[in-house]
């Protein structure tokens, strides 16, 4: 189900049958240093993740992340954005991700600017948080570019692991 149109991109709901790409997109270098190794192996684990995540998200919240696909190459997915709620936040969270040979070309701050229209507009959130690796420059980049102000650091799992997190008013 389409959600959304931008300049270049659609956004779709996500399904099951969306796997091989998502098991592409999770072990792709970016995703494995900036968001983690998930564990998703193969295509039924990556079939699995969806159910845990995104689809239960949907049944949920009525919202999560949706697939970014390039209408000049034939509805492509090239990658993901959208909201999930977290335990351990006060907000809904933002993210997006992008298979490596589209990272850099615009399409997180257009498909990212698309999400933030839709969780104000249809979801009437007034508030977003993202969460950024501090070493991930182009993100943080890219989340300042859309709006949003440093918060604090904060750790959210029980490892080591810092993160920023980015606040925006919408």
């Amino acid at each position: 189900m389409k959600i959304a149109i931008t300049e270049r991109l659609e956004l779709w709901k996500v399904s099951l049958d969306d796997a091989p790409f998502f098991y592409e997109l999770m072990n792709s270098p970016s995703w494995i240093k900036y968001i983690g190794d998930r564990g998703v192996s193969d295509l039924d684990k990556a079939r699995t993740h969806l159910n845990n995540t995104i689809l239960k998200s949907y049944k949920c919240d009525g919202f999560g992340f949706y697939k970014a696909l390039l209408t000049t190459e034939g509805l492509k997915p090239i990658g993901i954005a959208g909201l999930v709620r977290r335990d351990f936040l006060d907000d809904i969270d933002m993210g997006f991700a992008f298979l490596p040979e589209y990272e850099g070309q615009g399409y997180g701050f257009e498909s990212s600017a698309a999400i933030l229209k839709i969780a104000a507009h249809d979801f009437g959130l007034k508030r977003i948080s993202a969460m950024i690796d501090p070493a991930n420059a182009k993100s943080i980049h890219l989340i300042k570019k859309l709006g949003f102000d440093f918060a604090k650091i904060i750790r959210p799992y029980d490892d080591e692991e810092k993160l920023m997190l980015f606040k925006k008013q919408l």
